[in-house]
């Protein structure tokens, strides 16, 4: 039996890759971490107010998180997907969103109503990404 073919093309067959969720949520990570990251650095005097979080505090979070999604991007790249580099990714999306939360609860920056709120919105964020992530993982 043969494959379908159409002229000078190969057979027809099945395009879904059994990592493409895991690379979807890498990427998406990659996009929202970035601009986070970059917002942090280039609106840091304008959001100082609107979050109540300091500029001394922005600043190393804005190069963490663009550092951070540099990386990100390094893993996506990679062919076959590093299943040790993902998990770290998951660990790392995990423990960021518990210490948001923490950061919320407490109050440890002082923030403004917007910036608790945008606090809690960035681990809830984070921790379903890190959800995905792991699902993906699972599959491959």
């Amino acid at each position: 039996m043969t494959s379908p073919r159409t002229a000078d093309t190969a057979p027809v067959r099945n395009s879904a890759r059994p990592d493409g969720l895991l690379r979807l949520a890498l990427a998406v990570d990659v996009v929202l971490t970035g601009v986070n990251g970059l917002g942090y650095l280039a609106l840091a005097t304008v959001l100082d107010s609107v979050l109540g979080v300091e500029r001394s505090v922005q600043y190393p979070i804005g190069a963490f998180l663009t550092v951070y999604a540099l990386w990100l991007l390094s893993v996506l790249r990679r062919e076959p997907i590093s299943r040790g580099a993902v998990g770290v990714v998951i660990t790392l999306n995990a423990l960021w969103a518990v210490a948001s939360i923490l950061t919320a609860v407490t109050d440890a920056l002082s923030g403004t109503a917007v910036g608790t709120a945008w606090i809690v919105l960035q681990g809830l964020v984070v921790g379903a990404m890190g959800a995905v992530q792991y699902v993906g993982l699972r599959r491959i």
